[in-house]
């Protein structure tokens, strides 16, 4: 049957009986969920819910890591007809508490202790809020145990299991599935609205896409609180494949090796720093070894550009490639596992140059690109159908153009119904003809793949009035190793600056092997020798460019950007408007200098 709403998507796991739906892992040991106990205990949470106190159409919130009850929860908040809102594990109790008040939710699910003390911290000025209930199995005064739901719901779904499908049956393609709050990287954050159709419609445009067997593991660490890793869960259950909840990100090394998925998705940052380790480690190998790696990058880019155009190569390079990646691509495909086939990127701009690097060493990263309020694919790379430096084609059933001032417009049911609560902000983003205006600045070449250059709100404007794109720039930047996140200042300046966070674990080992490992990371940061290895990175980029595209001077800050100090979003996107305020001194300095 085809889907029209998630509830048929969970009802269709019924064709996928299958002993390890999930894996979790518990006390040092990969642990199976089967689709049978998965479903059993949706409907026991879903049959537990009017016991919480949850009507149709109320709001619950979810504040948890990647692991069965997440999906758990939401199917059955789909089921029951309530409004999933899920909160980024990562964000701080004030973050937390604004979107609780704001979706008015009335129950709130915890994976631990630590995220439903930030529930019930908030308790008092969330009104609507009357329970939270615990996933781990400690007790915590002021909240209910899973296990204890689960119970209740078990007990009511015996007694009456006409109530959970009459429910279920009930539930149409335009239900409000869930509120997903955009980052917040130029205000406060927004609930974006997003149906039962939303969802599906882009599963079933991508399935055509990127079909799956069964027998396919995908592993699962992008937050599910970030649209993309939810909808690319429901495309997981529409194939039947088996999903293991990685244990963290520190964890994703050894996590792949133990699992072995064929399939991941993962934002920039994450391939970016796997880059940053196999760059580290030849940078530490023999010189003749560096000289094969080097030598097997070239071969592998020179491949790949002929595969770009459906060419092949010759009997030459071909014998060259098949050598090479014996030797060495295949060591750096290893650490992936031995079953995988591709992996996808989003929620930011991947680089041509590092997307380019894996595809060179045979690891195929698929880039897409969408939005919250898309639900959120709007446009993806797929086999058979790729251009690096592109986002893809756009997706089945969607409409997409580009604005004359370069905005990209996109139309269809993907789109979301509007932001809660916010009917002004909703207008400003959806127009009258039902265009959604992404914000995002780009192309359609010829052939109909789609590229994003910049933010449309990001862009520099300059004290001359020229418009500055800082991605690329800050995309190039990232390609040194000594540079783990370069942020570009400019508005409204008469040239541009660059505040630089130091890859600190690399400065310091250079730091250590050049007589200065005894300095602070403030005193290595107004060391000569350093801040040389910085600008030589500023003179590669400003080589040949305009003097407006040029780096006039930069500021080395002496800590890590993070989702606490509010520098970042919880996808990990840098917050520029908090950027230019909490270091207003630094860059009020670097202009000063100039200017005297």
């Amino acid at each position: 049957m085809t889907p029209r709403t998630l509830v048929d998507i969970f009802r269709n796991l019924e064709n996928f009986q299958k002993p390890d739906l999930l894996l979790v892992k518990k006390d040092g040991a990969w642990r199976p969920v089967s689709t049978k106990e998965f479903m059993d205990r949706v409907r026991a949470v879903s049959s537990a819910l009017e016991s919480l106190g949850v009507k149709s159409g109320d709001r619950v919130a979810l504040l948890s890591e990647n692991r069965p009850e997440w999906s758990i929860v939401d199917f059955a908040c789909q089921c029951y007809g309530a409004v999933l809102v899920p909160i980024f594990p990562t964000m701080v109790s004030e973050q937390a508490e604004y979107l609780l008040r704001d979706s008015g939710s009335v129950v709130a699910f915890c994976s631990n202790a630590d995220q439903a003390k930030k529930v019930l911290d908030a308790k008092g000025s969330c009104p609507s809020l009357r329970q939270v209930v615990l996933f781990d199995e400690i007790v915590l005064k002021g909240t209910r145990s899973f296990d204890e739901v689960l119970v209740e719901g078990r007990k009511a779904h015996a007694e009456n299991p006409a109530a959970f499908e009459k429910r279920a049956d009930a539930r149409k393609p335009d239900d409000l599935a869930t509120l997903i709050y955009t980052s917040g990287t130029t205000g406060e954050p927004k609930g974006a609205m997003l149906t039962q159709s939303n969802f599906v419609s882009n599963v079933l445009a991508t399935s055509d896409l990127l079909p799956l067997p069964p027998t396919t593991v995908g592993l699962s660490f992008l937050p599910l609180s970030h649209v993309l890793e939810r909808m690319l869960e429901y495309f997981y259950y529409h194939f039947g494949v088996t999903i293991a909840f990685a244990e963290s990100i520190d964890k994703l090394k050894d996590n792949l090796l133990e699992i072995n998925p064929h399939i991941f998705a993962a934002v920039p940052r994450v391939y970016e720093k796997v880059y940053g380790r196999v760059m580290d480690n030849v940078s530490k190998a023999p010189a003749a070894r560096q000289k094969l790696f080097w030598r097997a990058l070239d071969v592998g880019k020179q491949v790949l550009a002929l595969r770009g155009q459906k060419k092949t190569p010759d009997v030459f390079l071909a014998l060259q490639h098949f050598v090479f990646d014996r030797l060495v691509f295949g060591k750096i495909r290893a650490a992936l596992g031995s079953r995988f086939r591709y992996s996808i990127s989003g929620g930011a701009p991947l680089s041509k140059d590092l997307a380019e690097f894996f595809w060179a060493v045979g690891v195929e990263v698929f880039e897409g690109y969408g939005l919250t309020e898309t639900s959120p694919v709007i446009a993806v790379n797929f086999p058979g159908a790729w251009r690096l430096g592109t986002v893809g084609r756009v997706i089945p059933g969607v409409e997409c153009k580009v604005a004359p001032d370069g905005e990209i417009l996109t139309r269809g049911p993907h789109v979301m119904r509007g932001y809660f609560n916010k009917l002004d902000a909703t207008k400003e983003a959806i127009d009258a003809e039902g265009w959604f205006h992404t914000g995002d600045i780009g192309k359609i070449d010829e052939d109909g793949f789609l590229a994003i250059t910049d933010r449309k709100k990001e862009l520099i404007v300059n004290a001359n009035g020229k418009n500055i794109a800082p991605a690329p720039i800050e995309g190039f930047l990232k390609g040194n190793a000594f540079i783990s996140l370069p942020v570009i200042i400019g508005d409204r300046r008469r040239y541009l600056i660059s505040l630089i966070v130091p890859n600190f674990e690399k400065l310091k080992e250079w730091a250590n092997q050049n007589g200065l490992g005894s300095l602070s990371p403030e005193s290595l940061a107004k060391e000569p020798r350093v801040r040389d290895l910085f600008q030589k990175a500023i003179d590669e980029w400003n080589a040949g460019k305009s003097h407006e595209q040029q780096i006039v001077r930069f500021g080395l800050l002496t800590s890590d950007l993070t989702i606490e100090g509010g520098e970042l979003t919880p996808t990990l996107k840098v917050k520029r408007r908090i950027i230019d305020l909490k270091y207003r001194a630094l860059i009020d300095e670097l202009y000063q200098e100039k200017a005297g």
